[in-house]
């Protein structure tokens, strides 16, 4: 059976009832109808007729005492007319008989008309007027009252019956009335429950198919959907139960190889020194190796806590820095440096980790992070010996090239005796090479007392515009003589900023050097100051060669050299302006396209 035929069957009891009321109200309205057109048909022409015998018989006694009058023409043209109007409602009374005791009425009305008809003609026919007054009281007046006596008889007859009919009409609609609400009531109760119970027959297959679904859902394959019959629903079930066998032999033929991968996994990334964690995109741990069950101690967690919430607050600030970054759409996160190493406590001594952070792909996108938490304590510890080394080698170096630069000042001064063109050539190239190393070793040892924290800075409310000035009168002369025009632009009424001046004019002469450096002859060189988000915003743009942007992230750091970079600095510069800047709570960047110039900046919080 279709299932469209069993839908129509389930409506079926509710037009059914429909149809029962419609047949239940039409037969109670054709019953009282026909109640009304009995009481139309069998009493109300009796009541007319009796009415209208009524008038003629007393037009008839009106036209007898015209006569008596002397009016004789029109006495004998009233009689006349009216005689025949009676004659008419006396036949039609007559074939209108329903009453009980309307017959004899009837009959005792032709009597009394007979009589009547009979005076009425001996009265016409009396010449002598005193004569028919005589007559008329005597004889016709009797008749007269007898005749109307008997019509007020069957009209009062027939009254009582269209009375009494219409009691019994009313009684009658009550009863149908009744009997309508009654039989409603059941014929809709009877429709209802029949299409609700029809109606639930034929939705128990859907409910056994849902049923199965859901135990599938939950894993077990072994669930059927039994739905008997051979509608859309039963084919349906057919090809359901079809697909979750060959699904449960996919399971089977698969499960093994899926167990033994993931084994191969799991003790892949167990066998991995560094912890290793994977989190799906809401924070929720997916998979950890035995390091980082170990280090992030996630055995503790009680259900419905967060599996971070217990791990070291440096620590989880470190993985959900990686997380977010991943999430957002930036790639895999690298740490930039060993700063953002996190010290964490173990039985061996403190180590240091670094957290590095990849995504987890699915076929709908990233469905998760995996964060690798790597050892960096022998790194760092290498790190720090570097440093302690180059700032020991920087202080080393600063005496002797304090003693050589002043050695070939006194040289140039011919303090020592005189020198040739060439001598003092060489000695000019050599007291450049000293400041230039000079220079050097003054970053390095700015460099690592910055990073050690060893500098002392003096912020204080200080004008954007005054530590541009400074910066642009210590560079026209060098960018006069190299035939670059030297610019500024600051938006009037900028808000003091919170700075060291002094080592934020090291910034500033850093960023000019380098535009002075790299700005080819016939260049210009503009340094703004304009107002930025929460702070003030120092800029230094050029003409020259600009920067590829693989190189912007690059440039800040130590010893970094852009290829083809013309000689003359060793990489110090801006990763000690990075250095002062962040210390000072600002940041600095760059933005540049090759063959375009380059605009180096750097923002300050407001005073």
């Amino acid at each position: 059976m279709r299932l469209r035929f069993k839908l129509l069957l389930a409506q079926l009891p509710l037009a059914l009832a429909l149809v029962v009321l419609s047949i239940n109200s039409l037969f109670t309205v054709s019953v009282l109808g026909r109640s009304s057109q009995r009481i139309l048909k069998e009493n109300y022409g009796s009541v007319l007729a009796a009415q209208q015998m009524k008038e003629s018989i007393e037009r008839l006694d009106s036209g007898a005492l015209f006569l008596v009058a002397g009016h004789r023409d029109k006495s004998i043209a009233q009689i006349g007319e009216y005689r025949e109007r009676f004659e008419s409602e006396l036949q039609a009374q007559e074939r209108n008989i329903t009453e009980p005791g309307e017959a004899e009425m009837t009959r005792r009305m032709r009597d009394a008309w007979g009589m009547y008809k009979r005076r009425l003609d001996h009265f016409i026919t009396t010449a002598d007027p005193r004569e028919s007054g005589r007559v008329y009281f005597d004889a016709l007046e009797p008749a007269f009252l007898d005749v109307k006596k008997t019509a007020d008889d069957i009209l009062a007859i027939n009254q009582d019956a269209m009375i009494r009919k219409s009691e019994e009409a009313r009684r009658l609609a009550e009863r149908m009335i009744n009997l309508l609400g009654v039989l409603s009531f059941i014929a809709l109760l009877l429709g209802v429950v029949a299409s609700v119970w029809l109606t639930s027959r034929l939705l128990r297959p859907l409910e056994v198919l849902s049923e199965a679904a859901q135990r599938i859902g939950e894993g077990n394959l072994d669930a059927r959907a039994l739905v008997p019959g051979r509608d859309e629903i039963a084919a349906v079930a057919r090809e359901f139960n079809q697909m979750v066998e060959r699904l449960g032999q996919y399971r089977k033929s698969t499960l093994g190889e899926l167990l033994q991968a993931q084994l191969a996994s799991q003790a892949a990334i167990d066998s991995l020194p560094d912890p290793v964690v994977v989190l799906d995109v809401k924070g929720a741990v997916l998979s950890v190796n035995e390091a980082g069950e170990a280090v992030l101690d996630l055995s503790h967690v009680r259900p419905g806590q967060s599996p971070l919430m217990r791990v070291d607050p440096g620590l989880r600030a470190a993985i959900e820095r990686a997380q977010s970054h991943v999430l957002g759409g930036k790639g895999p996160y690298v740490a930039r440096g060993f700063d953002e190493a996190v010290r964490v406590a173990s039985p061996t001594g403190d180590r240091y980790l670094i957290a590095r952070a990849s995504p987890l792909y699915a076929d709908e996108g990233v469905m998760g992070v995996t964060v690798l938490l790597q050892d960096v304590t022998r790194l760092r510890r290498f790190d720090e010996l570097k440093n302690d080394l180059v700032s020991t080698v920087a202080h080393e170096f600063r005496t002797p090239l304090t003693s050589l630069h002043m050695a070939i000042h006194l040289c140039l001064e011919q303090a020592a005796g005189p020198l040739t063109d060439k001598q003092a050539d060489l000695l000019h190239a050599a007291r450049e090479d000293c400041e230039r190393l000079q220079g050097i070793v003054n970053d390095l040892l700015d460099l690592a007392r910055l990073q050690a924290g060893k500098i002392e800075l003096h912020r204080e409310a200080v004008a954007a515009g005054s530590l541009v000035t400074a910066a642009v009168e210590a560079y026209q002369a060098a960018a006069r003589q190299k035939g670059v025009t030297l610019e500024t632009e600051v938006t009037p009424s900028l808000a003091d900023v919170q700075a060291d001046p002094e080592r934020i004019q090291l910034v500033l002469s850093n960023f000019l050097a380098n535009a002075v450096r790299h700005t080819p002859a016939g260049g210009s060189i503009t340094v703004r100051a304009i107002d930025a988000e929460g702070g003030v915003r120092l800029e230094v743009s050029d003409t020259g060669p600009g920067v590829s942007p693989e190189y912007h992230e690059r440039v800040f750091e130590r010893f970094f050299r852009v290829p083809d970079a013309p000689a003359g600095g060793a990489g110090l510069g801006l990763s000690v302006a990075k250095e002062v800047v962040e210390a000072n709570g600002g940041k600095i960047g760059v933005t540049s396209e090759p063959g375009r110039g380059a605009t180096f900046w750097f923002s300050l919080p407001l005073a």
